[in-house]
């Protein structure tokens, strides 16, 4: 399988109020974790990797890596089905409001 991550939407968030920093949420073609697990042989007896949308991309949220176009990344998140969900979650992090492009 060829690996596809890109990055779907980019934001900035306010670090003590006064320092702009980057997050991004990036669509990947296979789930992340599961694959970690799988590497690790972590997995528990019959886990599946979370299902892929209808576009066949999970979306996840990055503040570490923001904007690092690198593969493989390392998302700071869970896999979320809709961008919107993952957008809500970033914000959930972060201690600013995020203004998204």
């Amino acid at each position: 399988m060829k690996v596809r991550m890109n990055i779907v939407r980019h934001g900035r968030w306010l670090y003590d109020n006064s320092v702009s920093l980057p997050v991004d949420i990036v669509s990947l073609n296979y789930d992340f974790w599961y694959e970690i697990g799988k590497a690790d042989d972590q997995l528990k007896p019959g886990e599946l990797p979370q299902p892929m949308n209808e576009l066949g991309v999970l979306y996840y949220y990055r503040f570490r890596r923001a904007g690092d176009m690198t593969t493989p990344t390392w998302p700071d998140s869970a896999g979320y089905s809709e961008i919107e969900q993952a957008m809500l979650a970033a914000q959930e992090k972060a201690p600013s409001a995020i203004q998204w492009s």
